[in-house]
């Protein structure tokens, strides 16, 4: 259907422009009933999307500043893979205590969902150790050096306390700073991992020890290499992993 499935939020509805969004879905900010709004469409699954918006109503329940899903006229919170969403104000972080401020906010997330479900159809970094696939990584379809060397990055990892990750936090176009609140947008790659994950930061904004910072960063440059496998970026960030 596309974004003719956009009618289901009723008849004053349009879409604006387009919105970086990465390469998985279409975004667009849109207006619906007179509301400036931003509209996703994708090929996730009914299961991902429930989860997705499950986790955002919780969040913004519990304070964080996230994007709130506006339901269509009959009520669904999403339809036909769309999902229509709050527009979240303010710019990108630029100083080290910006970058502090998201860690912060980073924090509030791990606290507020310890023992979190899985997404559906994901695996975290450590289920990678032994499973080859979990939503858009396929392990089999790297060289098996790779493989070894990423999963010698996880298995630093094991044994952690997992929570939900927003999963690509140090991406300028997914925080809105403004005076008083950091919005983080784009929860397209949350699921639940190590928290670590989240907090390879600029500034190391996060005040991780040289250690704790050291596996993190080789876990998160494995986690993305598999996630992008083989664009020029995945490929970058697997030479950024350590030989076994």
């Amino acid at each position: 259907m596309g974004w003719d499935a956009l009618k289901q939020w009723g008849d004053d509805v349009a879409r604006i422009e387009p919105l970086s969004g990465g390469v998985a879905n279409d975004v667009w900010s849109v207006r619906v009933n007179g509301q400036l709004a931003a509209g996703r469409l994708g090929a996730r699954s009914d299961a991902d999307l429930a989860w997705e918006i499950e986790l955002l109503r919780h969040l913004d329940h519990e304070g964080l500043t996230v994007p709130v899903p506006i339901p269509t006229t009959d009520g669904r919170r999403f339809a036909d893979g769309l999902v229509v969403m709050t527009y979240m104000e303010g710019g990108p972080p630029e100083t080290e205590a910006d970058w502090r401020r998201v860690a912060d906010t980073l924090r509030q997330l791990h606290r507020l969902t310890q023992g979190w479900p899985q997404r559906p159809g994901w695996r975290s970094s450590t289920d990678l150790l032994h499973a080859k696939t979990g939503t858009k990584i396929d392990l089999g379809a790297m060289p098996l050096e790779g493989v070894a060397r990423c999963r010698a990055a996880w298995a630093r990892l094991a044994g952690r306390q997992t929570c939900v990750v927003h999963g690509d936090s140090n991406n300028l176009g997914n925080v809105r700073i403004t005076a008083d609140r950091v919005a983080l947008i784009d929860w397209d790659e949350s699921h639940v991992d190590v928290p670590d994950l989240d907090l390879v930061l600029p500034h190391n904004a996060a005040g991780l020890d040289d250690g704790t910072h050291d596996i993190a960063a080789q876990a998160s440059a494995a986690w993305e290499a598999a996630v992008c496998w083989e664009d020029d970026y995945a490929v970058k960030r697997l030479a950024e992993v350590r030989a076994v």
